[in-house]
């Protein structure tokens, strides 16, 4: 019985391969590589978009003082060149050590030398916030202060160095300063954390009496701009001068008190500067008072020892130079960064629209400083340094320098070539579903707001039950088997 079986399966096969040849086996098609294959991009900025330029495409680039923009630059080398840390896991991270070994034995005396250097070292990038096609600037500067080391009836406005029950999560308490972002605790005990003390809550005299005043100053005013600016000089009666820098704040984030009075159409926007807030307090107080509360971060100083003659240290650990730092947003940019800042501002007065073209070192940073292009322009210290830099509020041109060994025009060369696009016959062939119109929905009726919500994607029609066809029965055989 076996037997008969095996040859009538064999038999069958036979039949099979007979009526169906076999088909020659083709090669398995290895799977498509995406046009991007693990690849990295050229150059990545989160939150912007750039474009590489000539240098004969950057506007106002021939008539700087690059002498002046390369010794500002030298001084950021310092400090680049004593890292022995781990390069910052940022674009530019550790590639300006090459420019700045190059400017360590360079010594120009002329401006040709010294435009040289950049346009050899350097690629200009413009650069913008994604989306918008300028960047934005301010300005700062050192106020200059009267004041007293002891307290009277004319000074009795505290300055405070950082409380000893201020804690930052993974900073030591004795850090020479702390970050000016994140959360700030106050410690109580040994393990509980809370939150530290807010502005009003200091003005009110938490921690009034403990021993932390530096000095005393005459006019609340004057305490909030100097930690706006995060620097100051306090003059005393006999002649000496204090000079205070930042060194920690208490962890709320900063409120413009000048947005605040636009938002309450106290100031016109366009109106508005630092002279005008300044009037407006003094002409009402308890609104000041209230004002100033809006702004519930906190900045407390140490003292640094500097002369009259020196300009304020920027987070970078060096001196500012007026005209060429900038403050930029520490979360993305490296200190040392060359930005090239093009525009009209108003530096002659409130209405002028002066040309400002102008290489400018990144060397410090701010609390309110954040986005790819937006930077706070350092103008000295003093009354007409206030001046200025309190008029200032502009959308500008930015153009980053970007060092030699991460220009993004030549590592984008090296990336694969996407596939090219289809042709309108195969686009015929393929044709997209309209693109869903915008619907205004109720719950918005009434506001400016349109919401676009997609029509519900049309499920597809059941497939048509279909009953298989029975075949007639074909009559058993009855075969007789030899036992």
């Amino acid at each position: 019985m076996l037997a008969s079986f095996s040859l009538g399966a064999e038999a069958a096969r036979r039949h099979y391969r007979s009526h169906h040849p076999r088909l020659p086996e083709v090669a398995a098609i290895p799977p498509r590589a995406l046009p991007y294959p693990q690849l990295p991009l050229p150059f990545e900025i989160p939150g912007a978009q750039y474009l590489p330029l000539a240098w004969a495409d950057v506007k106002g680039w021939s008539e700087d003082d690059h002498l002046a923009a390369y010794k500002t630059f030298r001084a950021s080398c310092r400090s680049i060149n004593a890292q022995t840390s781990v390069p910052e896991a940022k674009a530019l991270g550790g590639s300006l050590i090459e420019p700045c070994r190059v400017a360590k034995s360079l010594e120009p005396t002329d401006d040709a030398t010294a435009r040289t250097f950049f346009e050899n070292n350097f690629s200009p990038l413009r650069i913008s916030r994604l989306g918008e096609p300028d960047g934005f600037v301010t300005g700062y500067y050192e106020p200059v202060l009267e004041g007293s080391r002891t307290q009277t009836d004319v000074y009795n406005v505290p300055v405070y160095r950082r409380p000893s029950n201020l804690f930052v999560r993974g900073f030591n308490q004795a850090s020479v300063s702390l970050p000016n972002k994140g959360s700030v605790y106050r410690k109580i005990g040994r393990r509980k954390l809370v939150p530290y003390y807010d502005r009003g809550e200091i003005e009110d005299g938490k921690i009034a009496g403990r021993g932390l005043e530096i000095a005393w100053l005459k006019d609340p005013t004057d305490l909030l701009f100097a930690q706006i600016q995060g620097s100051a000089r306090i003059k005393f009666d006999d002649g000496a001068t204090l000079r205070l820098n930042y060194d920690s704040y208490n962890g709320y984030p900063y409120t413009a008190v000048g947005r605040v009075l636009i938002e309450r159409g106290i100031i016109p926007r366009e109106e508005m500067s630092m002279q005008k807030i300044r009037e407006w307090m003094a002409q009402n107080p308890d609104g000041a008072k209230e004002l100033r509360r809006q702004n519930r971060s906190y900045i407390f100083f140490h003292e640094v020892n500097l002369s009259d003659k020196d300009e304020a240290v920027g987070a970078q650990g060096i001196p500012l130079t007026a005209g060429r730092s900038i403050a930029v947003d520490k979360s993305l940019h490296v200190y040392g960064t060359p930005f090239f800042i093009e525009g009209e501002l108003p530096i002659e007065s409130d209405r002028a629209k002066t040309p400002f073209h102008r290489l400018m070192i990144a060397q410090d940073t701010g609390s309110a400083i954040i986005g790819p292009a937006r930077a706070d322009l350092y103008f000295g210290a003093g009354a007409d340094a206030g001046r200025v830099s309190g008029r200032l509020r502009h959308p500008m041109h930015f153009v980053m320098l970007v060092p030699k060994s991460l220009d993004p025009a030549v590592r984008a060369a090296r990336l694969p070539v996407p596939d090219p696009r289809p042709s309108e016959k195969i686009a015929r062939l393929f044709p997209q579903p309209p693109a869903a119109k915008p619907v205004v929905s109720a719950a918005t009726s009434g506001k400016d707001e349109t919401v676009a919500v997609v029509s519900p994607v049309p499920l597809p029609a059941p497939r048509p039950v279909i009953e298989p066809a029975r075949e007639p029965r074909r009559p058993m055989k009855n075969r007789s088997h030899q036992q």
